[in-house]
């Protein structure tokens, strides 16, 4: 959304100056490279993920229902037994013993019932995590709320700039330390992932927000807690970034650099890109709580560790 005031202040929300930094790794997993420039202008941004109050007063304004909480189209899914396409959501259960890590199905599952108002399945509820990023949300519910709060998804350009804080090239949103002054620096996972969580950070499953120190720009839990949506089609590398994208003045760098074109996967929904990691990150499995880490679900995916915040562009004439 593009807004003509300047306003000093936005409640909830930290003003990001922009500018040019390095998007992306290249030490790290494939799709985070190539490691490359761009320039974005400055934004507003949420200082925290939406949480589950703020995603009930959307609901309860609007009459939203969610997309895990309707019954998939058989139309979309025509090889599927239609009797099992109920509505629902993946949950993550531990095992009881160490298991390998080739096969996710080991510790998710697709649980009918469960939604943003019943995070593990039926008979169980958010009357106390208000304060939690709110979580089985889609692509398709995180851009309903945006447009309802007079908001937008961030780019994931705008996303990782945001979630940098400053620290530009630094491996996490608080500089060069996986753990800094020995403790960790958001909401991740200590021990050996799936089976054992040791819950050195105080929690087994999300926090609430604004329990971790902040980075650089005032923002909350961009490392863990939750992963979060983003506006760009998810590409395998950033091969492709930035391409058919105007510079920035007088040098070579794109400016606001957002993907548009879906690749063809063959899926019934595109993918797009999540950023931050979650509480399920761990070094031994999917160390993905850094500003460059990156992965892609498709548009109707919710899942019990994903959510989102939101962004305001500011034009000034």
């Amino acid at each position: 959304m593009l807004l003509t005031t300047s306003q000093q202040t936005r409640k909830g929300m930290a003003w990001v100056s922009g500018g040019a930094y390095w998007m992306g790794c290249d030490d790290h997993y494939p799709e985070e490279r190539p490691a490359h420039q761009v320039h974005v202008d400055g934004f507003w941004v949420d200082t925290h993920p939406v949480t589950v109050a703020q995603f009930r007063r959307f609901v309860k304004d609007t009459g939203y229902v969610t997309t895990a909480e309707r019954d998939p189209d058989p139309a979309d899914f025509p090889d599927a037994d239609p009797s099992l396409l109920t509505a629902g959501s993946m949950v993550f259960t531990p095992p009881a013993n160490p298991v390998p890590l080739n096969d996710y199905r080991r510790w998710w599952s697709y649980v009918p019932g469960a939604d943003w108002r019943h995070p593990e399945g039926p008979g169980s509820n958010v009357g106390c995590r208000n304060l939690h990023p709110v979580t089985h949300v889609s692509y398709f519910d995180a851009v309903a709320y945006a447009e309802w709060a007079g908001k937008a998804l961030p780019t994931e350009a705008e996303w990782e700039f945001a979630a940098r804080g400053g620290l530009d090239r630094a491996t996490y949103t608080w500089g060069a330390e996986r753990e800094p002054r020995g403790r960790p620096g958001g909401n991740v996972w200590q021990g050996e992932f799936p089976w054992q969580n040791l819950e050195l950070d105080g929690y087994a499953g999300t926090s609430p927000v604004g329990k971790f120190a902040p980075n650089g720009y005032g923002l909350f839990d961009m490392a863990g807690n939750v992963w979060e949506w983003t506006a760009d089609h998810h590409t395998a590398s950033h091969a492709e970034s930035g391409k058919n994208v105007a510079p920035a003045s007088n040098c070579c760098i794109p400016r606001n650099p957002v993907q548009t074109a879906a690749a063809d996967t063959g899926e019934t929904y595109p993918r797009r890109t999540v950023k931050g990691g979650s509480h399920l990150c761990s070094p031994n499995y999917c160390d993905r709580y850094r500003p460059a880490a990156r992965q892609g679900h498709t548009e109707d995916a919710s899942t019990c560790h994903i959510g989102f915040r939101c962004i305001v562009r500011e034009v000034t004439a």
